[in-house]
């Protein structure tokens, strides 16, 4: 559900919601927040979706109760701010809450640093970051949402998760250093950023294959499983313990299209050597992603991932989503770590596409230069989760793991 900036509380006398039907119930009015918030909501009638406006601008949209969404409060200037929530009861956007006005106050909530002479130096990373890294200085405290790099020193020999959130045709330069991608931008300064990523070919699909598989399989266009059933192995069978988190999908392994989800966009229902684990694995993205398989893979739908939207609409949904991935319990443990890539360019001949890499030892405002595929992601989560053998062209792609500190 995309909103304009500038919205109409009932639209339709025949649908009218009864006032008050719908009230955003977190934070209160008047309250002072900082960091990663819930934002949460109590509605009185039937809806198919709810969103959530910060100063009239959508950031995330929920289709399913709890109303709830994560909203990462650095992403707006300190001070006061309008949160709205507005549902589509009808097939219309008719029921609108009373705007929460709440004050931000980041710059208080930041800790006063209180260095003393028996502070010990701070240990050498194992994994070298690449040469444009900043020197690393890995706090005590663990990752939070707010701060998720650069809190240790070094990385695991082995993770326990590790999580892609992929995205639509765009290149790199529409999105690193755009100012329609602020939480985009600023997670590239937090963490780290590939410079020099690209994708394999055009259309989408084969991409998705080759980044899930080590080959595109031969495919060069997006038709659907029925026309591409898959016997070979990929990064969801090696790994065993494998989700995929699909935005809009009207049911658990969809293998249509239907409404803003896209079957093209959801490599796991190709393969058949998944079988009858797919509607277990392969589920609904809901408001608080479920991280805890070793490999995730997560899919907006078909304007959250800027396909059919702009780069300020992914970049809005991800400030909503990311969040509540930073904060969970198996980020919060360290042996996290998060890919946020794109499919392809928007079909330029050098499929230069942006490459973001958060977890606790990745050095904020790492950027490598070194020339990395989807080959090379597929590699590094195998290496990463301790899997083999390593998948089609994976085996002799880059590792990232080095350039990164992962």
């Amino acid at each position: 559900m995309t909103l304009a900036a500038t919205l109409v509380g009932v639209t339709s006398n025949a649908h009218a919601v009864p006032p008050g039907a719908l009230t955003v119930t977190a934070p209160t009015a008047g309250a002072t927040v900082s960091g990663t918030i819930r934002l949460e909501a109590r509605l009185d009638v039937w809806a198919d979706d709810v969103a959530w406006l910060v100063d009239g601008h959508q950031i995330g949209d929920i289709t399913s109760s709890p109303w709830s969404l994560s909203w990462n409060t650095s992403t707006v200037a300190d001070g006061q701010h309008k949160i709205t929530a507005v549902a589509d009861v009808h097939g219309e956007k008719n029921a609108e809450s009373q705007p929460a006005t709440v004050t931000v106050d980041n710059d208080s909530a930041k800790p006063t640093p209180t260095p003393t002479a028996s502070t010990p130096t701070s240990p050498t990373p194992t994994s070298s970051p690449s040469s444009s890294s900043p020197t690393p200085s890995p706090t005590s405290s663990g990752p939070t949402a707010s701060a998720p790099c650069g809190r240790t020193a070094s990385a695991p020999a082995t993770y326990a998760h590790v999580v892609w959130i992929v995205f639509e045709n765009h290149s790199y330069s529409e999105v690193i250093g755009s100012s329609a991608a602020p939480y985009l931008n600023h997670l590239a300064d937090a963490c780290g950023s590939a410079s020099d990523m690209h994708a394999e070919t055009h259309p989408s699909l084969p991409n998705y294959i080759a980044m899930t598989s080590g080959s595109t399989q031969g495919i060069t266009d997006d038709n659907g499983p029925a026309a591409h059933p898959l016997g070979s192995a990929s990064i969801f069978s090696v790994a065993g313990d494998w989700r995929s988190l699909e935005e809009s999908m009207p049911a658990p392994c969809s293998a249509t299209d239907s409404g803003r989800y896209a079957v093209k966009h959801n490599p796991a229902v190709y393969y058949t050597q998944l079988g009858a684990t797919c509607p277990a694995r392969d589920v609904p993205l809901q408001s608080t992603p479920d991280v805890s398989a070793a490999f995730t893979f997560i899919t907006p739908d078909l304007c959250d991932d800027m396909h059919d939207c702009d780069v300020a609409t992914g970049d809005r949904w991800l400030s909503g989503v990311l969040p509540a991935i930073l904060a969970s319990p198996e980020y919060a443990a360290g042996r996290t770590a998060i890919f946020v890539t794109w499919d392809e360019d928007d079909r330029s001949t050098d499929n230069h596409i942006a490459t973001l890499v958060i977890a606790p030892s990745v050095h904020p405002g790492t950027t490598s230069a070194t020339s990395f595929n989807h080959y090379s992601m597929l590699r590094t989560t195998e290496e990463m989760l301790g899997l083999s053998p390593l998948l089609g062209a994976a085996a002799s792609a880059t590792s990232m793991r080095s350039a990164f500190g992962i």
